[in-house]
């Protein structure tokens, strides 16, 4: 039971990230095109290119949040 409310506490965050971050408005709530630009992500960060990406997302995310550019 823990474990699942764990689970649907991390999925609500993560939902949020999305939201925050634009991109339900930008896409006009096209689930297709966010799942599309999230698989993105995932091909880059199984490339060579991993660690660079990570530094460059993690840069940009501490940022927006410091910033508040995300609502």
């Amino acid at each position: 039971m823990i474990k699942r409310r764990e689970r649907t506490r991390q999925l609500i965050e993560l939902g949020g990230l999305v939201t925050k971050a634009g991109l339900v408005e930008l896409t006009d709530d096209d689930r297709v095109v966010i799942l599309g630009a999230l698989g993105e992500i995932a091909a880059r960060l199984r490339s060579d290119d991993r660690e660079q990406a990570l530094l460059l997302w993690r840069r940009r995310g501490k940022r927006m949040f410091e910033n508040n550019e995300i609502d």
